[in-house]
């Protein structure tokens, strides 16, 4: 099996439609085929196109080149020293566990890249989701032949990340240890803090405990707190003659007690599986040991049971080969998003929400692979409407447990006066709450700029998202470097003006200060910064979106979809308020999910609410509102 960027050696339907589900497909009408079907709006002939892709081709190159360097882990000669130990190397275990022609979903492969003086590729570690025995399963597999293994700070980062993934997505955990521990020159920034090294352990404790399976298969080092591993996995493989197992080596041993003994004397296969019972199964080599892993897994007795209705899968009606020539490099360069929704979604078919209303904002329903999806893109910057339109939309996807995909290319909210005094600070909040609120998968891609609040409102990093990408033609700062660098400038004029008495710069003075801001926001703005820092969980090619967020909406659905959360209220009108007024917010509750309990005139108009849990702001909008109050405790649907 090759391993790729993404390790695709085949994308089967039946990984992402029907893993470990039957199910039965459901057609639909020709009139249902069409009526919603994205018009093809793009002429892949124009001198623009040809453009665009010529740059995004460029882009996407420079990163499978470096990914290709970096999946050959710590160079050719740490590579032929695993080799000649008669040990697989860790891609190609990975690859002997999976199930034949299965996909894997690499995570943050860029982890560590130009982070340390030291080359740390894909941060010593390589994690990811894919299929063993028809069962989605997280693999961390610690990559020996850079610095042996040995965990930095990234690597901690990088493994408490895929931990995450797991115990949200209820995914078993398949560890392959080959490791000295923790990188002892490092050790302020790996062992002491919450999220360090042992965090690791924490983790492994919590997921047993709620029936995630821990599985670990020591295959080299498992040394000092990283013999906790397999010690707390709920099953363990060791492999004879190159696994160990011990709180102490050698070397440690003899300083602290005298003892001379051997590494495989003191925590071997035959110790820990015939004397200690650290370990349950004794396999003769890698090989073994996987088969081994595959064997534990099938007896995991896991039946996948998703919370969704789920559509026979369709091809996008357009190529995604074309995304690179609608998107571009050229953040300044506007582009319709529906033409890049038409190429992810199942017959490129899209059902808009709100389509006249708040029209920099996309917002509508589609199936990705079958599975029905809420898609929010951006196609201009946020406005107060846009706000509210996105707040809406993402509370009636979380109302009805439907996972969300926001595709992120935002320069931020409207400023200025006119939209502060329309509320921009308010509405903009509600739509971060509505985002913050949603118990539904979440699902993150930049495809542009990330840039301030717009990060927020869009479902950034900070707002939990299942699984965030960025595309190579992306850029994340809190704002871009030409406007930091006159904000400072403006700044740093005007407080030298103070001081030299009305004095102002020239324009060579001005630019020379500008430079460097500049240059530092392009270098931190820029994707593989990023990466490297685990700000998201890898760079994606354009053409493997719809692949990519398949494979992660499926893993996704191991886990139940959480409930929406309702209070109870009692919303007030104001005296003058007509029946009209009245009724549209009688609808509204309705389109959020919510439920009319009882309406009242003795004490002026009232109505009694059961609502979704962070939906009240959307009726401070309502100038007939007078107040909302509380009504009851918070209940559950």
């Amino acid at each position: 099996m090759q391993f790729t960027r993404f390790f695709f050696p085949s994308l089967r339907n039946e990984f992402i439609f029907n893993c470990r589900t039957k199910l039965k497909p459901t057609y639909h009408t020709w009139h249902e085929k069409v009526a919603n079907v994205l018009p093809n709006n793009v002429d892949n002939n124009s001198d623009v196109f040809k453009e665009n892709a010529d740059k995004m081709n460029i882009l996407v190159e420079n990163l499978e080149n470096l990914i290709n360097k970096i999946v050959l882990g710590g160079g050719e000669a740490a590579r032929k020293r695993h080799l000649e130990r008669d040990k697989l190397l860790p891609r190609n275990r990975i690859s002997r566990l999976l199930d034949n022609g299965s996909p894997f979903l690499e995570l943050s492969q860029l982890a560590g890249y130009k982070l340390y003086t030291d080359e740390i590729p894909a941060g010593g570690i390589i994690t990811g989701i894919g299929r063993v025995k028809g069962v989605e399963c997280m693999i961390v597999a610690n990559d020996s032949t850079v610095k042996g293994g040995t965990y930095y700070p990234i690597t901690v980062k990088k493994h408490l990340r895929a931990q995450e993934i797991a115990r949200e997505n209820r995914l078993p955990c398949i560890y392959l240890v080959d490791s000295g521990g923790a990188n002892l020159p490092q050790q302020a920034e790996v062992f002491p803090d919450r999220d360090h090294f042992g965090r690791i352990f924490f983790n492994q404790a919590a997921m047993s405990s709620e029936g995630i399976s821990q599985i670990a298969v020591v295959m080299g080092s498992c040394t000092a707190g990283g013999a906790y591993v397999p010690a707390m996995a709920d099953e363990s493989i060791i492999v004879a003659k190159q696994g160990t197992i011990f709180l102490a080596g050698p070397p440690l041993v003899k300083a602290a007690t005298g003892e001379v003994i051997s590494a495989e004397e003191l925590g071997g296969a035959d110790l820990h599986c015939r004397i200690s019972g650290v370990t349950d199964h004794y396999a003769s080599n890698d090989e073994h040991a996987l088969q081994t892993a595959r064997k534990i897994v099938e007896t995991l007795n896991l039946s996948k049971k998703p919370d969704l209705l789920i559509k026979k899968p369709e091809e996008p009606l357009y190529s995604a080969s074309e995304l690179g020539g609608i998107v571009g490099d050229n953040l300044r360069k506007s582009f319709d998003v529906k033409n890049v929704i038409a190429r992810i979604v199942d017959g490129s078919r899209f059902e808009e929400f709100k389509e006249l209303y708040g029209t920099t904002l996309i917002t509508g329903f589609a199936h990705l692979y079958g599975y029905p999806v809420g898609i929010v893109a951006n196609n201009g910057i946020l406005f107060s409407e846009s706000a509210l339109k996105g707040a809406h939309f993402i509370e009636l996807c979380a109302q009805r447990g439907i996972p969300l995909i926001f595709l992120q290319n935002i320069t931020g909210f409207m400023v200025g006066s006119s939209a502060e005094a329309g509320g921009i600070a308010k509405n903009g909040a509600k739509m971060v709450t509505a985002v913050s609120c949603a118990k539904v998968p979440k699902l993150t891609v930049i495809i542009g700029g990330s840039f301030g609040a717009g990060n927020y409102g869009m479902c950034g990093r900070a707002y939990s998202p299942r699984f965030l990408w960025m595309w190579p033609n992306a850029r994340i700062s809190v704002m871009g470097g030409e406007q930091a660098a006159s904000v400072l400038a403006q700044i740093r004029k005007e407080a030298e003006a103070k001081k030299k008495k009305g004095e102002t710069w020239s324009m060579e003075e001005e630019e020379k200060f500008k430079k460097p801001i500049r240059e530092r926001f392009e270098v931190e703005g820029h994707p593989y910064f990023s990466s490297a820092r685990l700000w998201d969980d890898g760079i994606i090619n354009p053409a493997d979106t719809r692949k990519v967020l398949g494979l992660a909406l499926s893993a996704t659905l191991n886990a139940p979809i959480e409930k929406t959360r309702f209070v109870k209220k009692i919303i007030r009108f104001k005296s003058d308020a007509k029946d009209e007024d009245i009724e549209k917010t009688e609808k509204k509750i309705t389109e959020l999910g919510g439920k009319i309990t009882g309406k009242t005139t003795i004490t002026g108009k009232t109505l009694m609410v059961t609502l979704p849990a962070g939906t009240i702001t959307t009726f401070d909008a309502d100038s007939h509102v007078d107040g909302i109050e509380d009504d009851a405790v918070v209940t559950t649907q």
